[in-house]
C-alpha cells in the first residue's frame, strides 16, 4: 500500500509540475498586450536611431536599456514595472514619409530584459533594413557619409572638460566638416543620435554624467551648425563598452594614455538620398 501510495503521489507531482510549465509557457508566449498609442504622452512617437534599438537584447538592465532607448513613453512608470513601451517613427524611404511603430520590453523580477515584441512585426525591417542590393533607395554612406563614425574625445575637449569653450579646435573643424556633408543637397535625415562615453577613471556617476554633457554639447553644435534640432539626439553611456582594458587601479599618467580609446564620442548616422 505504501508503494502504491508513493508512485501515485509521485505521478501527482509530476503531473502538477507539467501543468504548472505548460501554463507559463503559454502566458509567456500570449500576454503581449500594447497600450493605445494615444495615451502615450509623445502622441505622434519619437525618432531614435535603429542601432540604438538593436541593442536591446535579453539579459539587459533596466538602466541599460534606458540608456539606449530613453524612458518609456508611456505612464507605467519606471520602477516596480516588468513592461516599458515605446513608440518609435521610422522613415520609410519616400521623402519624408515616416511610420510610427510601436514597441514592449518584457523583464523578469531582477528588472533584466526578457524579450522585446513589436505590435506590426513588419516594423522590425525599419531598423533591420534589406541589403543596398535589394532595397528601394541608397543608404547615406554614399556621398562618402558615413553611418558610424567616432571621435576620440581628447581631441575634442581638455581632459575631464565638456563644455563648448573647452572643444578644441581641430574637433571643432572635424564637426564642421561633417555638418556640412549632413546638409548637402538631395540628403534626407532621419536621425543623427550622439553618444558619449568615458574611461573607468571616476566614479560611475561621475562618469555618466560627464559623457551625457559632452554629448550634449556635440548636439548643441551640431544643431547650430544647422542640422534639424529635432533629428540629432544625445546619450550619455559612461564607461560602459570599454574598447580597450588596461591593468592597475592607481592614477598615472600611464594608465590614462592607456584608456584613451574608451573616452570618445559615437555618432550614428541613419537616413537616405
Amino acid at each position: 500500500m505504501r508503494h502504491s501510495s508513493s508512485i501515485l503521489c509521485r505521478a501527482l507531482c509530476i503531473s502538477m509540475l507539467y501543468c504548472t510549465s505548460l501554463c507559463a509557457t503559454a502566458a509567456d508566449g500570449s500576454d503581449v498586450n500594447f497600450p493605445a498609442l494615444d495615451s502615450s504622452y509623445l502622441k505622434t512617437g519619437d525618432f531614435v536611431g535603429p542601432d540604438h534599438v538593436k541593442r536591446i537584447t535579453p539579459g539587459l538592465s533596466k538602466d541599460q536599456v534606458r540608456l539606449e532607448l530613453g524612458n518609456p513613453h508611456f505612464s507605467e512608470g519606471i520602477f516596480n514595472v516588468r513592461e516599458w513601451d515605446y513608440v518609435f517613427n521610422f522613415y520609410t524611404g519616400k521623402d519624408s514619409e515616416y511610420v510610427t511603430c510601436q514597441f514592449k520590453v518584457k523583464f523578469d523580477a531582477n528588472n533584466r530584459a526578457t524579450s522585446i515584441h513589436w505590435k506590426d512585426p513588419e516594423c522590425e525591417r525599419y531598423f533591420n533594413p534589406l541589403p543596398v542590393k535589394d532595397a528601394s533607395v541608397v543608404p547615406v554612406v554614399e556621398k562618402n557619409l558615413p553611418r558610424h563614425i567616432a571621435f576620440g574625445t581628447d581631441g575634442l575637449f581638455a581632459f575631464g572638460k565638456s563644455d563648448l569653450i573647452n572643444l578644441d579646435s581641430t574637433g571643432r573643424s572635424k564637426l564642421d566638416d561633417l555638418a556640412s556633408r549632413l546638409k548637402q543637397g538631395g540628403i534626407t535625415l532621419s536621425s543623427v543620435v550622439v553618444t558619449g562615453y568615458t574611461d573607468r577613471i571616476g566614479s560611475e556617476k561621475a562618469n555618466l554624467v560627464l559623457s551625457q554633457a559632452r554629448a550634449d554639447t556635440i548636439r548643441d553644435y551640431l544643431i547650430q551648425k544647422g542640422l534639424d534640432a529635432h533629428l540629432v539626439r544625445a546619450y550619455g553611456a559612461g564607461e560602459a563598452e570599454p574598447v580597450i582594458q588596461c591593468s592597475g587601479q592607481k592614477l598615472t599618467p600611464q594608465l590614462v594614455q592607456c584608456l584613451q580609446p574608451n573616452r570618445r564620442i559615437e555618432i550614428e548616422i541613419t537616413g537616405v538620398q
